[in-house]
């Protein structure tokens, strides 16, 4: 059973920066898919950004620019590097994966495997 593990998440001032690290553990296969979502409570879960095991990568509008979506060297990692971090970022941060290509890929349901989700708080 794959299981996705965030950390890295925390309370950072507004302009700061954090980076958040993912890794799949029970997977013997390579998750093609990884990106991340934030959520706010009483809001859709958003799109953040995606990567690729191509190298390419896509991102939200909100985020463009200020926000880097990376894999690491180990199988199956992923990372998202956040600078100048704004008071709206403010959420829960989850962590998703499909071993698939999809046109959904900035869609929850583009992803079959989640992870249980990292808080990140930007405040002075």
């Amino acid at each position: 059973q794959v299981q996705l593990v965030e950390s890295g998440g925390g309370l950072v001032q507004p302009g700061g920066s954090l980076r958040l690290s993912c890794a799949a553990s029970g997977s013997t296969f390579s998750i093609n898919t990884m990106g991340w979502f934030r959520q706010v409570p009483g809001k859709e879960r958003e799109f953040v950004a995606v990567s690729w095991s191509g190298g390419r990568t896509y991102y939200g509008a909100s985020v463009k620019g200020r926000f880097t979506i990376s894999r690491g060297a180990a199988k199956n990692t992923v990372y998202l590097q956040m600078n100048s971090l704004k008071p709206e970022d403010t959420a829960v941060y989850y962590c998703a994966g499909n071993p698939y290509d999809n046109n959904w890929y900035a869609r929850p349901l583009g992803y079959v495997y989640w992870g249980q989700g990292t808080q990140v708080t930007v405040a002075s």
